[in-house]
Formats: C-alpha cells, sequence, structure tokens
C-alpha cells in the first residue's frame, strides 16, 4: 500500500503546505481517537471528484469500528453525502441518531480538516454506540475534550503550529489526563494522572487545585531555578496558548507532562494536561549513559596505554645497533599505533561505531613517514569506507597498516613510486584493494606459502577475524596488487 504522501501525490491536487498539514495531523491524532473511543478516517478529495480514504488510525481505550484496512477504498456515492455536507459547512456535522446498518451500531460524526483559510479533507468519526448505559465521568471528559479537538480541526488550530510532539516517546491518554480550566485549575483527574502525582509527592485531591502552583511547590533539587520546568510549562500553555512539554522530578520520581491548550471557537477553554510516570525510563537511560562513559574512558585508557608501547618500543629500537631488529620493532610500533588510533576515535563516540576514513588517511600518513628521505612514494585514497563496527574497525586497520607497509617497503628498490588504496562499499560487502606500481611479485610467491609476518597477520586477520578473502597478485600493467573482500554486516546489526 502507498504511503500518505504517495497517495496525495498521485491522486489529489494538493499543495505541498496542505500535505505537510495533514502528516501533521496523522502524526498527533492518536489523541483524538483515543479521546473519542473511535475510528478516525482521512478522506481527501481525488481529481475526478471521488473521496479517498488516505489515512485510518484506530483507538486503543475501544472497540474498533473496522476490522479491516480502509486506506485506499472509495466512498460509496450515498455514503460520500455526509463529507461533502461538511465539507462545505465547514464545521463538525454529527449524524443524530446512530448507524445501524453494520453488525454494529455506530456513532458516526464528519469533521472538515482546515489548514489556513481553506479545507483540506474531511475527518470521519465512527465510534461504537452504546446503548442503555450511562457514561463515567472519565468518558464525559474524554468525549468533550475529543469534540473540542475535532472543532479545532476544522478551524485550523489543531494540530498545533511549531515542531510536532514525537508520538514515541509522549504520552497518551491512557497514561494519564488532567482536565484543566481557563485559569490552570483542576476539574478532572484521572486515575492514572492521580497515581503519577502521587508518586511525585502530591497527596490529597487534585480537583479545584492550582496545578502550576501545586507542581511549583514540589521539593527541588540543589541548584534548580526557582519555578520547576513543569509550572512554566503549564503557566505558558494557559497564558500564551501554546503546548509545552516538561519534565517534573520530586521525591525521586520523574513525570513526563505535556500540555495542550483548549481554543475551539477562538475561546480558551482551558488545557489537556496528559501525564506519564517515566521513572524507571530515566533511570535506565542514566544507567546508560553511565556505562557509556565508563565504556569511553576504557576506550581513551587503552589509547594512552597503547600509546605508551609504542613510545617505549620506539625508544628501544633507537638504541638499537642490529639494522634487523630495529625494523622489527619500527614495525610493531606501528601496528600498535593502529589499533591506538581506532581506540582514540572509540574514545570520542557515543557507540561502538568508527568512521573509518580518518583512520585510513592516519594509517596511510603513517607508513609513508617511514620511506627514506630522499624517496618519493605517494599513497593515495580512493573511495570511502564510511562507519563500521569497532570489531570490524581495528582488524581492518591492522590489515591497511600491513598491506601499505609492505608495498612501501619491498615494492620500490629506487623508493620511487605510488599505492593506491581504492575502496568500494556495497549495502553488504567492502572491498579494499591496495595496489602499486612497483617491480611485482616474485615468479614463484604464492600467499599462503609466504613466511613473512606481515602477510600472516593479514591472512589471519582477514579470514579469520572478519570472515572475508585476501588475494595477492600481479596488477594488470605492472606492479601488485592486493584484494581484500570483506562481508558488511549493518554496523548497528
Amino acid at each position: 500500500m502507498s504511503t500518505l504522501a504517495d497517495l496525495l501525490h498521485e491522486r489529489t491536487d494538493l499543495g505541498t503546505a496542505d500535505v505537510e498539514w495533514l502528516h501533521r495531523l496523522v502524526g498527533e491524532w492518536q489523541l483524538v481517537s483515543d479521546l473519542g473511543f473511535a475510528d478516525l478516517v482521512l478522506w481527501v478529495r481525488q481529481r475526478d471528484g471521488q473521496w479517498l480514504a488516505a489515512a485510518h488510525m484506530r483507538p486503543t481505550t475501544g472497540p474498533t469500528a473496522y476490522t479491516d484496512d480502509v486506506v485506499g477504498t472509495l466512498r460509496p456515492v450515498e455514503r460520500a453525502r455526509r463529507l461533502e455536507r461538511a465539507w462545505k459547512a465547514g464545521r463538525p456535522v454529527r449524524e443524530s441518531e446512530p448507524d445501524l446498518s453494520g453488525p454494529i451500531p455506530l456513532s458516526r460524526e464528519t469533521v472538515p480538516v482546515r489548514r489556513a483559510d481553506h479545507p483540506v479533507a474531511v475527518l470521519s468519526r465512527d465510534a461504537y454506540a452504546s446503548v442503555g448505559r450511562s457514561p463515567s465521568t472519565l468518558e464525559v471528559t474524554y468525549l468533550a475534550s475529543a469534540g473540542e479537538l475535532l472543532q479545532m480541526v476544522s478551524e485550523g488550530t489543531f494540530p498545533y503550529p511549531g515542531d510536532p510532539s514525537d508520538p514515541e516517546t509522549a504520552p497518551r491518554a491512557g497514561d494519564g489526563l488532567l482536565r484543566l480550566d481557563g485559569t490552570g485549575h483542576v476539574v478532572y483527574a484521572s486515575p492514572n494522572a492521580l497515581s503519577a502525582s502521587r508518586r511525585l509527592g502530591v497527596s490529597g485531591d487534585l480537583l479545584g487545585v492550582h496545578l502550576g502552583a501545586t507542581v511549583a511547590a514540589l521539593a527541588q533539587a540543589p541548584g534548580q531555578l526557582d519555578e520547576p520546568r513543569g509550572s512554566a510549562a503549564l503557566a505558558a500553555a494557559v497564558r500564551l496558548r501554546e503546548p509545552r512539554e516538561a519534565e517534573v522530578e520530586a521525591q525521586g520520581a520523574t513525570v513526563q507532562m505535556r500540555v495542550m491548550p483548549l481554543v475551539p471557537g477562538g475561546r480558551p477553554r482551558g488545557a489537556l494536561v496528559l501525564l506519564r510516570d517515566v521513572t524507571e525510563l530515566r533511570r535506565r537511560d542514566r544507567q546508560i549513559l553511565g556505562k557509556d562513559a565508563t565504556i569511553r574512558e576504557i576506550h581513551h585508557r587503552v589509547k594512552n596505554n597503547l600509546q605508551t608501547v609504542a613510545a617505549l618500543l620506539r625508544l628501544q629500537a633507537r638504541r638499537l645497533q642490529d639494522p634487523s631488529a630495529r625494523a622489527a620493532l619500527e614495525e610493531s610500533v606501528r601496528r600498535v599505533a593502529s589499533i591506538a588510533m581506532v581506540h582514540e576515535t572509540l574514545s570520542l563516540s557515543l557507540d561502538e561505531l568508527v568512521a573509518f576514513d580518518d583512520i585510513a588517511d592516519r594509517v596511510l600518513a603513517m607508513c609513508a613517514e617511514v620511506t627514506t628521505p630522499e624517496a618519493a612514494v605517494l599513497v593515495r585514497r580512493h573511495g570511502e569506507v564510511g562507519v563500521l563496527a569497532a570489531a570490524v574497525a581495528t582488524p581492518l586497520a591492522m590489515v591497511l597498516t600491513e598491506l601499505v607497509q609492505n608495498a612501501v617497503e619491498h615494492a620500490f628498490p629506487a623508493h620511487v613510486g605510488t599505492i593506491d588504496v581504492r575502496v568500494r562499499r556495497e549495502p553488504e560487502s567492502l572491498h579494499v584493494v591496495v595496489e602499486d606500481d612497483g617491480r611485482g611479485l616474485p615468479a614463484d610467491f604464492e600467499l599462503a606459502r609466504s613466511t613473512r609476518l606481515g602477510l600472516q597477520i593479514v591472512r589471519t586477520l582477514v579470514e579469520s577475524e572478519l570472515r572475508g578473502t585476501i588475494a595477492l597478485r600481479p596488477r594488470p600493467g605492472g606492479g601488485t596488487e592486493a584484494v581484500v573482500s570483506l562481508p558488511m554486516p549493518s554496523p548497528t546489526g
């Protein structure tokens, strides 16, 4: 099934601003559906004049009126008259009698969706019509609030302007709801809202109390502002008629608060306050942040220790008279330094992911530095590796170090030439080619039988740790190329 944007662009003449407005409405309408105990269906007029169901929301607080998905269906002519009436009237139109044509009786209401000075769609609200039962105070409050929000939809004042709330984290009606009058006093508190307030240390009944003053009176931690963010959010929503979000902390509890002003007909009617106890979520967030900080500190200390080891090896190499022993220690220095680079990057990261291209460039520069002053070996990188998991970045850095260093030391007897590192990243694989224009491989060379320590390290890392393949072969046109191919799962996988 096409997305909302696809349907609107393919079948309607709605402009970009109208489409964005409908996206904002769909991002907020779960609250309206829950408060109204009703299914909401967004209807848009196609280019041929027919009405198309472009989006659908079911309530989490009651039974659904539609067991099947209605998105993409067209409204029959006889039922489209209600949509036309609401479109022309410019206000919500409620049916006087329940619709008994289906398996369950439905209470139906049709609401035009307005943006700025013109309608852009029609919203149908279809709810199970209970017969013979008096609604509870909660139901009466929910339904009245839903009616006011729907009126604001028809007037173009809902959804609210500004940045929309994140539907994944914002509190919902079932988490806890307070209804405030125009002065900020509580006229209704749901059971879950009362429970959340109790955890903050609010005692007694909330009915009739001024919520802003109550929140402001909560015990504050030393160093915090005199007025809690929750109190300021309430005052701003009631006074400025703009939605606000805040978290209130007291008595070891944390409650997320979303304040939404109600202004049907342009007249302030108070506000809805959604409350969600997020104490446990914030405790886990703090634990995760603490663990992240610990991990970064470990990477930082490992990097420092590796750099110390490299410095000691470098110092020892300078004291040796045997050229082969000195060269062996210098190779060890480069190996340790390549691993330290990865840990240095991880010490600055919030996760175990590494932007590898910067490390690759530093490795290439480090390998190029070992050439003699009169040498002219140019080392270049082509292509981008991107982000890698730490478990891949560390061995790959060592592989790159060994391959480039091997080419620098053995490919150019005259100390003049070029080494190109070519990278190709694909969705599920990574290919790295290190090629030089040097003297090439010996005629009888076989990688599997090579006794060079560097090449043995490369084979072990590529085949055992990275589960990849490596081939060392003559380069077309002269020289040598080392081809490394690795499976590449998602860095977050």
